[in-house]
Formats: structure tokens, C-alpha cells, sequence
């Protein structure tokens, strides 16, 4: 579908995309914040309505001429090397683990959105935020 053939309802759509994206990825940060993780409610927003935005583009926004699967690869790099700079060793215990994997997790979901495959998405945001929040914190 070429970008101008767009209709109300397909951008109206991809608007729910990006807003579903801001909630899930503000609810799953605000969780990491409550713990006074490094990466908070802002972080994992942004991450989240950006590989939206990301996936949104990919499909509609090159006339058919694009392959989205390459864009959906390089969030995935591009994520995983922030998420990299969230991890580091203190006093011989590795930190930030869990909260590089959330925002993985959270530019998946994003992802997914883009895509329009919300059920998916609703379904990992929910086992995201009760891993996180219920799952007991395991220390070695």
C-alpha cells in the first residue's frame, strides 16, 4: 500500500498502535522505576513507540518496496546494545540483567504492535509486567 493511499481509519489505526505502545511500554518502565532500576518509565516508552514507529514505517511507509523483516532485525540489534550498556559486574554479581531483558521485551512488544498483532502484544506485556513484579528476584 503506497503511503498516500493511506485512508483515516489506516492512520487512525496506526495513531491506537503507537498510543497501545506508550501504555505498555510506560506501565513495564514504571514497574523497573518503582524498583529503582536505571532504566524507568521513560526509557521503555520511548523504546517501545519507537520500534512501533519503526514498524509502522517499514510496512506502509515504502510502497511495498521495503521488507520489513530487515527493519525488525535491526531493532533488535540496536535494542540489544542498549540494553548492553544497562549490564555490568559489581562486587563479582552481574547488574541490570533483568532490566536490559525488559527493554528487549519492550521493543518486542513494540515491535508486535507495529504490526498490528495486538494480542500478541497484550499477551507478552502481561507476562512481562508479572515476571517483573512477581517473580522474586534471585541473588548468587
Amino acid at each position: 500500500m503506497e503511503p498516500w493511499q493511506l485512508t483515516p481509519w489506516d492512520e487512525l489505526d496506526m495513531v491506537i498502535r503507537l498510543l497501545m505502545a506508550a501504555i505498555i511500554g510506560g506501565i513495564i518502565g514504571y514497574e523497573r522505576e518503582t524498583e529503582r532500576k536505571p532504566a524507568g518509565a521513560r526509557t521503555h516508552l520511548i523504546v517501545s513507540i519507537g520500534a512501533t514507529l519503526f514498524t509502522i514505517a517499514s510496512i506502509y511507509g515504502f510502497g511495498g518496496l521495503s521488507d520489513p523483516s530487515r527493519i525488525a532485525a535491526g531493532i533488535v540489534v540496536g535494542v540489544g546494545f542498549l540494553g548492553a550498556g544497562m549490564i555490568f559486574r559489581e562486587r563479582g554479581a552481574i547488574i541490570g540483567l533483568t532490566t536490559a531483558a525488559s527493554i528487549w521485551a519492550t521493543a518486542a512488544i513494540g515491535l508486535a504492535l507495529g504490526a498490528g498483532l495486538y494480542p500478541i502484544a497484550w499477551t507478552t506485556a502481561v507476562i512481562v509486567f508479572v515476571a517483573l513484579r512477581f517473580i522474586p528476584h534471585h541473588h548468587s
